[in-house]
């Protein structure tokens, strides 16, 4: 179970990008949503520990998280996949998804991981992860990565980006075999419609603060409202 609370952060003691929040995170999967700056990558980056508070407390399974370093929370079992994925140069595909899993995985392995993303194994697997590579390509290695991390803690932003070509319903696929495989909580920020409506709930932030937090059933029919004063989401 993850616990924000009171989580605030401002930038250079002048602008405040997120005010207060607080959250209570022990679902399968949890959708944070919103218009542009609001918050939500901030949020993220923060729940990962690549960027610390300025405020508030961080509570894991009961534990406090607040100081810990990225590197100490990835060890506790918290996944991080950025919005632009991370170029590596000189690191295979393989070695990737190896150091991800934490073992020395087989090519079947790394494969089965890759064709969940919609890649062709053997186009990729000794490919290196760099500019050579497509956002896209990138953002579905990603994918995988995490995916073969399988953490208890998995927090995405905005995964589906750069992957038009790659229908909606297989990355849904990924992150339901996913949380089958690790039993654990996946956090996904998005804007889409299609990700919104497998989320068990909806966190909906609005000028770095809560504006609405809830079960899917009732958040949802909310957000897709036309006639609401704001509308957070947009059609994929």
């Amino acid at each position: 179970m993850l616990e924000l609370k009171d989580i605030s952060y401002v930038v250079s003691g002048q602008k405040e990008i997120l005010k207060d929040i607080n959250l209570t995170i022990d679902d399968r999967f949890v959708a944070i949503t919103g218009p542009n700056g609001s918050g939500k990558s901030t949020l993220a980056k923060i729940i990962a520990g690549i960027v610390q508070p300025t405020g508030g407390q961080i509570l894991m399974d009961g534990e406090d998280i607040t100081d810990w370093s990225v590197t100490e929370r990835a060890r506790a079992g918290i996944s991080f996949a950025f919005q632009q994925p991370v170029r590596f140069k000189g690191i295979t595909v393989k070695d990737l998804i190896s150091l991800a899993a934490g073992k020395n995985t087989s090519i079947a392995e790394a494969c089965n991981y890759l064709s969940e993303v919609g890649l062709c194994a053997k186009d990729y697997i000794n490919r290196e992860v760099n500019g050579s590579l497509s956002g896209g390509e990138l953002k579905r290695i990603e994918i995988a990565m995490i995916n073969a991390r399988g953490t208890k803690l998995s927090v995405f932003d905005e995964p589906e980006a750069g992957i038009d070509l790659w229908s909606f319903n297989n990355l849904i696929k990924v992150f339901e075999n996913m949380y089958e495989r690790t039993k654990g909580t996946i956090i996904i920020i998005s804007h889409q419609e299609r990700i919104l409506n497998i989320a068990d709930k909806i966190v909906v932030l609005a000028d770095g603060r809560v504006a609405e937090y809830g079960e899917k059933n009732t958040i949802f029919p909310k957000l897709m409202d036309v006639h609401a004063g704001c509308r957070y989401t947009k059609n994929a």
